[in-house]
């Protein structure tokens, strides 16, 4: 009886750790399921004899998705960026266009390569090799896995399901309206607005007039003092409500009408806006999660499909790195000190989550680091002073492709090591305000608390990743030319510079001309590697803008892009004999 009521009492803190765990597995689960249908898919369209071999000759690949690309961006440049284009300024409206026709290029050639028949043949043999493998492994053994048994372990699973159906039906929409005046004048005319919305899915709701009404959701002769709302034009109604889960006795329904009643004596114009999401909010999560799955997937069966030699190097590459004994202690260490840092008391009187994260992410990111930088050496450094790049270059191989395929494995072998110790980090993450709130003695936590805590993570592990691509990139340049112990004393010299330099140029000792000269040099040689740190931003709780990872993507492109051309450059006239 005792054990039992042991069992009772630990219920909600395991469901409130639990549920933000299962969102995430019915994400993956998702992702699974979209990846076998996606595979159906191509593999119908690869059986059409006119679409399926299109692939198979290069030149008439890239024009016919230049063609397409050109096509595709007509429709989306003036439906999305044209309408938009007043609140922006020329710059900015000119580079949303240009990423829009890259990504659309980038969207129709992937199509055409994944339609080719030769590429969903070798779908199979390609998703068993590589990293793909042991994501693949993570996603369906651990978090899909999860998405099925965690029903049996959270609360009200079936409404949270039943929410995934109402994200096409949320949103933010606008209405304007003409609400008459009085005919006499002790009429006070009563008018109603076409709204559509269910009480529990609300989120935000702002009304404002040019005059003074009041307005209900319910008949006038049925509403109570409390559900009649004034508004007048020095006054707006605004209405702000939390993304928490509804009891479970909450009434449901849905208003369609908004009574409205002119108080002011004259006809005035009024404009709603409402914004909606479903009644389980948390669970928006769940289709990108399994997009960000299926285009990691379909990103390495494009490049498997479309540069087989480079992507050749590459798998070699990632082979000999998870290899070494340096990647699993890196994996290890780093689950190990997660768990540590959970239960390690900060004295910061409540506010240990922050000191989670922060600790917990600059973790990762120097792992991360640490082992591209091993990894350029080893695989870079080594075969050109072993000899071993002249035997591997002595076949059809040219130097690009020996030089970008030992990139795209170190940039596997390190996105290996995020989604392990990322994915670790954010199931930590989850429990570490349920463990606070049994340390001070406050009550439970929702368990939506510890879904924002947990999701508040990823923007920073996204930058970190950006980070690691960077100096893996600069790493692989300067490993063509010098050994390992150099290479690491000139890439942590290029990340202290990085951070440092930024807040050197800002602070007051610039007003000295030969620090501000040489440290508006070094910022504009060296990468500025501040963009990528956001780790107090998350650790407060501060929301990362979509557009801010955008930007910091297109600045680790352009860098990364750089470094491999001078890379190329170096490696080009490099004796290997």
């Amino acid at each position: 009886m005792e054990n039992a009521l042991q069992l009772l009492a630990l219920a909600p803190r395991w469901s409130a750790w639990l549920t933000p765990i299962w969102i995430l597995g019915l994400g993956a689960l998702t992702g699974a399921g979209l990846l076998c249908i996606l595979w159906g898919m191509f593999r119908v369209l690869s059986r059409v004899p006119q679409l399926g071999s299109i692939a198979a000759d290069p030149k008439r690949t890239v024009r016919l998705t230049t063609i397409m690309a050109g096509v595709l961006s007509l429709l989306v440049i003036p439906l999305l960026i044209v309408p938009s284009a007043a609140d922006r300024g020329l710059f900015e409206t000119i580079l949303l266009s240009g990423a829009s026709m890259l990504l659309s290029w980038c969207a129709c050639y992937a199509f055409l390569v994944l339609c080719w028949r030769r590429t969903v043949d070798e779908i199979i043999p390609a998703v068993q090799e590589g990293a793909l493998w042991y994501m693949l492994i993570l996603v369906v053994t651990a978090f899909a896995w999860f998405g099925v048994v965690g029903a049996f372990l959270v609360d009200r699973p079936a409404d949270v399901i039943s929410s995934i159906a109402r994200i096409p039906a949320t949103g933010e929409t606008s209405h304007t309206a003409s609400v008459a005046g009085p005919t006499t004048a002790d009429e006070e005319p009563i008018s109603t607005v076409d709204v559509e919305f269910r009480t529990d899915e609300l989120r935000a709701m702002s009304v404002s007039a040019t005059g003074r009404l009041t307005f209900s959701y319910r008949p006038f002769e049925e509403s109570t003092e409390d559900q009649m709302i004034l508004v007048t034009a020095d006054e707006p109604y605004q209405e702000q409500r939390p993304d928490l889960s509804p009891p479970g006795n909450v009434l449901i329904e849905t208003v369609r009408l908004m009574h409205v009643r002119n108080e002011s004596g004259q006809a005035i114009e009024m404009s709603i806006t409402y914004r909606t999401a479903p009644a389980y909010a948390q669970v928006r999560s769940i289709p990108m999660v399994a997009l960000v799955i299926a285009l990691i997937t379909m990103i390495y069966l494009v490049q498997r499909a479309a540069m087989p030699r480079m992507s050749a190097i590459a798998l070699a590459t990632f082979k000999s790195e998870i290899a070494q004994p340096l990647f699993w202690l890196a994996v290890g260490f780093g689950a190990f000190a997660i768990v540590v840092f959970v239960y390690i008391p900060y004295n910061t009187f409540g506010e240990d989550i922050k000191m989670l994260k922060d600790t917990g992410l600059t973790m990762i990111m120097v792992l991360g680091i640490l082992v591209a930088l091993w990894s350029a050496s080893n695989s870079v450094a080594e075969e050109i002073e072993g000899r071993t790049a002249l035997t591997v270059l002595s076949k059809p191989l040219g130097r690009r492709s020996f030089v970008l395929g030992k990139f795209i494995g170190i940039s596997w072998t390190t996105l290996l090591l995020f989604v392990f110790l990322g994915g670790w980090f954010l199931v930590w993450v989850a429990r570490k305000p349920i463990f606070d709130s049994r340390e001070y003695g406050t009550g439970l936590p929702p368990w939506e608390l510890c879904y924002v805590e947990m999701m508040s993570v990823l923007p920073g592990l996204l930058l970190a990743y950006m980070e690691t691509l960077v100096l893996a990139a600069l790493s692989v340049a300067i490993s063509t030319r010098l050994n390992l112990l150099a290479n690491f004393t000139i890439c942590l010299t290029i990340y202290l510079l990085g951070h440092l330099t930024p807040l050197v140029v800002q602070s007051n000792v610039t007003s000295f001309e030969i620090v501000r000269f040489f440290g508006q040099l070094i910022a504009t040689i060296f990468p500025n590697l501040e963009h990528f740190n956001v780790q107090a931003a998350v650790a407060a709780g501060v929301d990362v803008p979509y557009e801010y990872l955008a930007w910091a993507f297109c600045y680790c492109l352009v860098y990364s892009v750089i470094a491999m051309l001078l890379a190329l450059i170096m490696f080009e006239d490099r004796d290997l004999a």
